[in-house]
């Protein structure tokens, strides 16, 4: 498999440093904006840059890897789903609801597949099966993250800062709801998932609790992410779910 990135940050470098002279699955070619401030890596891994779509597009690639943000995804993602199957990390475009029905429309009529890494977070294969036999009742996330992150003010102690359901959380918080879209999307939806969020003095690590019930039992997931060596605001875990992604995309006999 033939892997086609679009970005060059630290998720894209973490993937060409993991797949290099991979058997099975190979980074190939990247889409960038600037060539020249990335023709190290072409030097590096052998890879192919391109700064024109099209031709990124046209190239030998077998899936595309979106490593970029959320305005990338929303100008060149349309253009990529007409001709290759992608996996999406900036998952925060997603929130957007007719932007998401138009990608829906948009693989159905070209016949490709959109793959969705969990990031984050576990557990979004039970949260999607007990979905999906229309038998899921709730779905409650709990993200606490060092205060810093959230508020201006020095804490004493924890402060909520938010609470109430995902779609509203979305839309304060756009760069911290990640996770909650994840989870909306695989169970009952932005407007039923409940959400708080928790700006921690003592806390060093973004920390997430899921709690699902549904009529099939309950069940609660703690995730506590370590960060992305290369970079300290990217999670580790998210990092690896895009390589678990690819690796599941590739096989022949999938679990799930």
């Amino acid at each position: 498999m033939n892997v086609g990135l679009i970005g060059a940050g630290a998720i894209a470098t973490y993937l060409l440093e993991e797949l290099y002279q991979n058997d099975e699955i190979a980074v190939t070619s990247i889409f960038v904006r600037n060539k020249e401030k990335y023709a190290y890596l072409q030097e590096q891994y052998g890879i192919s840059l391109f700064t024109n779509l099209h031709d990124f597009l046209g190239a030998d690639i077998d899936i595309v890897v979106e490593a970029a943000n959320v305005e990338a995804v929303q100008e060149i993602l349309p253009i990529v789903l007409k001709q290759k199957d992608t996996v999406l990390i900036s998952i925060g475009a997603l929130a957007e609801e007719n932007f998401l029905k138009q990608l829906n429309h948009l693989t159905k009529t070209y016949d490709t597949r959109l793959y969705l890494p969990p990031g984050a977070i576990g557990g979004i294969d039970l949260i999607q099966n007990v979905a999906a036999a229309n038998i899921l009742n709730e779905v409650s996330l709990v993200t606490r993250k060092p205060a810093h992150t959230l508020v201006s003010e020095s804490l004493c102690r924890e402060q909520v800062v938010f609470e109430g359901k995902a779609k509203e959380a979305i839309k304060k918080y756009p760069k911290n709801m990640n996770v909650s879209i994840a989870l909306a999307l695989a169970g009952i939806g932005f407007e039923r998932t409940n959400v708080t969020l928790i700006a921690d003095p003592h806390v060093t690590k973004n920390i997430h609790s899921i709690e699902v019930k549904g009529d099939s039992g309950t069940a609660s997931f703690m995730i506590t992410n370590e960060a992305l060596p290369q970079n300290p605001n990217t999670s580790y875990l998210a990092a690896v779910s895009i390589i678990g992604t690819l690796r599941r995309a590739n096989q022949r006999i999938k679990i799930g």
